[in-house]
């Protein structure tokens, strides 16, 4: 882990401020889906966005499903809680990480973490974040899980919840799941989360194009 650095000072909009000076930054959230094994992908892919820079933060499970040494940006765990905050002056990282953020994503969302979300439970870095978010600023979130979890009624409930905070849902697919099983669940492709991401940035009158 890198230390964490505080924001870079904001300068007041202006119309002539050309959008190309502007820069934004995603909060990229993953957990422990087997999905998770597309992280390197989905960040190489936002990495292609001008303007945007990318930090990661991850469950312990996720971790099983993916190369930390493919990640080319700052990945942050469990452990760098507890690592950066020593005494009352030190930063607390899931306060700093959602100050940094113009936008998260959570992609792969399991079933596991949608109902802790749901329920308001914040036991691990990612959960905490995501319970101080600033509700002015977007938040999608990517469901992946078994058919057979998907399809119990508990889990849309539970999305419909989220969806009630005002968090985005970029809905899962249907398709041949790695456990064999073939239905809805599998989180949807790359490409469709990433211009998600676009289109929100675009809203925001963020850069998304050199």
């Amino acid at each position: 882990m890198e230390p964490f650095s505080p924001p870079e000072p904001e300068f007041p909009a202006e119309k002539s401020l050309s959008v190309l000076q502007k820069k934004s930054r995603i909060l990229v959230g993953v957990t422990g889906s087997v999905a998770a094994l597309k992280l390197p992908l989905l960040i190489a892919e936002l990495l292609k966005i001008p303007g945007l820079e990318v930090k990661v933060v991850t469950t312990e499970r996720a971790k099983h499903f993916y190369n930390a040494q493919e990640i080319p940006v700052t990945l942050y765990g469990d452990e760098d809680e507890w690592q950066l905050w020593k005494g009352r002056s030190d930063p607390v990282l899931h306060i700093e990480l959602r100050r940094w953020a113009d936008l998260m994503l959570v992609a792969p969302l399991d079933a596991n973490t949608l109902a802790k979300l749901a329920n308001g439970i914040c036991d691990n870095l990612l959960t905490c974040v995501i319970r101080a978010w600033d509700l002015s600023k977007p938040l999608l979130f990517c469901p992946a899980m078994n058919t057979a979890m998907w399809e119990h009624p508990i889990t849309a409930q539970q999305v419909e919840q989220l969806k009630g905070f005002g968090y985005t849902e970029i809905p899962c697919v249907a398709k041949k799941l790695v456990c064999g099983d073939e239905g809805r669940g599998a989180m949807a492709e790359v490409w469709t989360i990433v211009e998600s991401v676009k289109r929100i940035l675009e809203e925001r009158d963020l850069p998304t194009q050199g």
